[in-house]
């Protein structure tokens, strides 16, 4: 597969490299493209005692995109993945401080890792700081740095490959800005203030003042059960879903039977619920709507390790279950288990 320069960079002696310095010039199809990663040049900067980065590593690499799946599933929080490849006696970035936090997780080799805390860090004036953490991680060892710790890594007699996983996560702002927003939207903001209210800001204290209080008592009104399952809802549906192997099950789920054995698919994300006369199941980029006697199927096939259709029979019978599971294969929620 080749590669775009957005997919990798280049960082020599804390200071990433310009793209042209190790892309060049192709055709694909008709077009002429700039940014093909030349991988001879990368090779030679890494001799040169570079570190190549490999970002987004969970969008393009099967491992990598389950792990993040799986660690998303469970933080309930975004994820993100780069790989940092470095040689012997050599430092990528500086120190520096994430604005999200961050698990080191290294896969080969050694690295050194100096962590500083709160006032402890070097200062820009070049003053040395007080590290909090000094250590060196071996294959398998696992680093939290919250966010904003400041950290820098080096190797000393190895090359080192360690794997960084960004939680950029879901704040309080994040939940109850939309809240506010729609709090916002009733108390009329379009209305223009008075001409000339700059030159007498006070003349309209009292009216803002009464805008605030109905803000106010709009905000607190707001329905807190139903602003966060709003938040959790945009979580699912923002949820990358496994392609891997999607074809193959497609032409498979027409031969479901009683007998078939399924299973969810590994990192698929969805969120059930009832509403009136059906049962939605929400994926990232659609929902699928049926009606509520099927919910107890749904639930009983979503949330099994793995199954027989047949297992279904007290919940459907045999056409009903057949087409749920054609259904949700297809929608790639389960998988057919090949044995």
């Amino acid at each position: 597969m080749a590669l775009r320069a957005p997919a990798l960079r280049v960082i020599r002696e804390g200071r990433t490299l310009d793209q042209s310095a190790y892309t060049r010039h192709a055709r694909i199809g008709s077009r002429t493209v700039t940014d093909l990663i030349d991988v001879g040049r990368v090779y030679g900067h890494f001799a040169e005692g570079a570190t190549i980065v490999l970002q987004g590593l969970h969008r393009y690499w099967h491992p990598v995109s389950d792990l993040c799946r799986q660690l998303e599933h469970e933080l309930t929080h975004p994820l993100q993945a780069n790989a940092y490849i470095t040689p012997p006696v050599a430092q990528g970035l500086r120190v520096h401080a994430d604005t999200h936090d961050v698990f080191a997780l290294q896969t080969h080799g050694r690295k050194q890792w100096v962590v500083y805390e709160g006032d402890q860090a070097p200062g820009p004036d070049g003053s040395d700081g007080v590290p909090t953490l000094d250590a060196q991680l071996w294959p398998a060892d696992c680093l939290y740095l919250p966010k904003g710790t400041h950290h820098a890594a080096r190797t000393v007699d190895s090359a080192s490959i360690h794997l960084t996983l960004g939680v950029r996560t879901i704040t309080w702002g994040d939940v109850l800005r939309p809240a506010i927003d729609r709090a916002v939207a009733e108390v009329n903001p379009d209305e223009p203030l008075p001409a000339g209210f700059a030159h007498d800001p006070g003349g309209v204290a009292e009216e803002a003042a009464r805008r605030l209080t109905d803000l106010a008592g709009a905000i607190g009104q707001a329905d807190a059960s139903a602003t966060v399952a709003d938040a959790g809802r945009r979580f699912w549906t923002s949820r990358n879903p496994s392609y891997s192997g999607r074809l193959h099950q497609l032409l498979v789920a027409g031969d479901v039977y009683d007998r078939t054995v399924v299973r969810r698919r590994p990192g698929s994300t969805c969120e059930i619920r009832t509403v009136g006369r059906h049962v939605e199941i929400v994926l990232r980029d659609r929902t699928l709507r049926m009606p509520a006697a099927v919910e107890p199927a749904v639930r009983a096939a979503v949330g099994a390790e793995r199954f027989e259709v047949g297992d279904l029979r007290e919940h459907l019978d045999e056409a009903g279950r057949v087409t749920l599971v054609q259904r949700l294969i297809r929608d790639g929620l389960l998988i057919v288990v090949d044995e």
